[in-house]
C-alpha cells in the first residue's frame, strides 16, 4: 500500500486523508492549525509529512499552495507526484507547476468537481498535467475517482472554474430571488416555481436558454432593470439581478 502525505487537514483534506487511512493507505499529515485524526502520522512541517511519501495531496488553499510547495520540495524522493487538489486559477497552477518543474518534481492538477463531505475519497476529481497518470494509478485502487485529461496544469482547474460560474451563479441567483420573494411575501410561491423550472429541464434547455437570451437581450435587459429597481425598494441587494441586466445591455449593443 502506498504512502501518502496529505498537506491539510480541514474539511476536504480531513475527509481525504481518513478515507485513505480506511483504505489501507499510510498517511502522513501536516497542518499547522489542524492536529492529525487518529490513523495518521502526524508531522511537523511540509517538508517532514513528504519525505517518504509516494504521493503528495496538497488540499490545503489556493493562498497557501505556493508556500507550500516551495516548503516541500526539497524533500520530495525521485518520482514522486505532486498534486495539487485546491481550487486556484490557471495562472496559479501553472505558476506551481514551473516551479515543480525547476525542481525536477512532477505535478497533477487535481480539481475537486463536487462537495468533498459526505463523499470523501469517493469525490469525483478531474486531473491533468505531467503526474495525473500517476495520480489516477495511486488513489483509484484506493477507491478515489479520477478522471485524466492530457493537458497540461491548469486546464482541470479552468474546467472546474467554468463550471462554477454556472452553478454557483445559478445558485446566487436562485438565493437571491428567494430573499427578495420572502420580502414580497411570496417566498413559498417563488420556491415551488424555481422547483419545477429545474425538475422540467431537458437536453434542449440550454440551447433555449442561450438562444432566447440573445434573441431578446434588449427587451430582457430592460425587464431585469426593473427587476433590480424592485429589489431595491425591497431593501435586497441586487447583485445578481442587476449582473443579468449588464450582461442583456452588453449582448444587446
Amino acid at each position: 500500500m502506498p504512502t501518502i502525505a496529505v498537506l491539510g487537514l480541514g474539511e476536504a483534506g480531513g475527509a481525504i486523508g481518513n478515507d485513505l487511512v480506511a483504505a489501507g493507505a499510510a498517511v502522513r499529515g501536516y497542518d499547522p492549525a489542524v492536529p492529525a485524526p487518529d490513523g495518521m502520522v502526524g508531522t511537523r512541517s511540509e517538508a517532514e509529512a513528504v519525505a517518504g511519501a509516494d504521493l503528495v495531496l496538497s488540499v490545503n488553499s489556493a493562498h497557501d499552495a505556493v508556500a507550500a510547495l516551495k516548503a516541500g520540495l526539497d524533500a520530495v524522493g525521485d518520482g514522486v507526484v505532486w498534486a495539487d487538489l485546491n481550487t486556484a486559477s490557471p495562472g496559479l497552477k501553472r505558476e506551481l507547476d514551473a516551479a515543480a518543474k525547476a525542481a525536477g518534481v512532477r505535478l497533477a492538477d487535481v480539481a475537486i468537481m463536487a462537495p468533498v463531505p459526505g463523499r470523501g475519497l469517493r469525490t469525483p476529481m478531474l486531473a491533468c498535467g505531467d503526474g495525473a497518470g500517476d495520480v489516477r494509478r495511486v488513489l483509484a485502487p484506493l477507491g478515489a475517482s479520477v478522471e485524466v485529461v492530457d493537458a497540461e496544469a491548469g486546464t482541470a482547474a479552468g474546467r472546474k472554474l467554468l463550471r462554477s460560474v454556472f452553478f454557483k451563479g445559478l445558485a446566487a441567483s436562485v438565493v437571491e430571488a428567494l430573499e427578495a420573494a420572502r420580502a414580497a411575501g411570496c417566498e413559498d410561491w417563488l420556491r415551488e416555481n424555481i422547483v419545477k423550472e429545474l425538475t422540467a429541464a431537458g437536453e434542449g434547455t440550454v440551447e433555449r436558454l442561450v438562444s432566447g437570451t440573445y434573441k431578446h437581450a434588449v427587451r430582457r435587459a430592460a425587464e431585469m432593470e426593473a427587476a433590480a429597481t424592485m429589489l431595491d425598494d425591497l431593501d435586497v441587494p441586487p447583485a445578481m439581478a442587476a449582473a443579468s441586466r449588464d450582461l442583456l445591455t452588453r449582448l444587446s449593443r
